[in-house]
């Protein structure tokens, strides 16, 4: 029994065994090692995305935190973008004392980037209420004052005489002409 192919069959049919073997090398070599990695790879981008999407709503809720913190305390801000003027602290304060001296901390009381003052404050008043109503009023001022301890009062006569310490913390002035 002879087979007759003809010749244009045994073409197409040694080609298409030809790139069937071609598809099936090409598929095993080149297409499922690089499906392997593309798969790392893109379980590796997901993970990439779950962090990023993390990480967004992290700074998200600090920004929200940011400007709230920052609504709140506005005044607290402006106060460290102020810079200390002894003459204004004296107009504003000076009625509740008899006595005020205003003086520059030294080089090395300073912190960080803020010079610090020192005014060392006595005053001869009638209640503790007047004491009470200079720390409100020191409150409300546009700079961080704090009040240092020991406050003593010593009673004179119906006057009370009282001396404390008071360190206003403000920005130097080279470092406000640079902003």
């Amino acid at each position: 029994m002879k087979i007759s192919i003809s010749r244009q069959n045994l073409y197409l049919l040694v080609l298409s065994v030809f790139l069937l073997i071609f598809v099936l090398l090409f598929s095993f070599i080149v297409l499922i090692p690089q499906g392997k990695e593309y798969r790392e790879k893109r379980t590796h981008i997901k993970k990439k995305e779950v962090e990023l999407k993390v990480l967004k709503n992290y700074n998200n809720d600090t920004t929200d935190i940011l400007k709230t913190l920052k609504t709140k305390n506005k005044h607290i801000v402006y106060a460290f973008e102020n810079t200390f003027e002894p003459e204004r602290f004296k107009e504003l304060h000076g009625g509740y004392f008899s006595k005020l001296t205003i003086s520059k901390g030294k080089k090395e009381n300073n912190i960080d980037d803020f010079s610090v003052y020192s005014i060392e404050a006595s005053s001869k008043i009638d209640s503790p209420k007047t004491f009470y109503n200079f720390l409100d009023s020191v409150n409300k001022t546009e700079w961080i004052i704090s009040v240092n301890f020991p406050i003593t009062f010593k009673r004179e006569g119906d006057l009370i005489n009282s001396s404390f310490t008071i360190k206003v913390y403000s920005n130097p002035d080279d470092l406000n002409s640079s902003r």
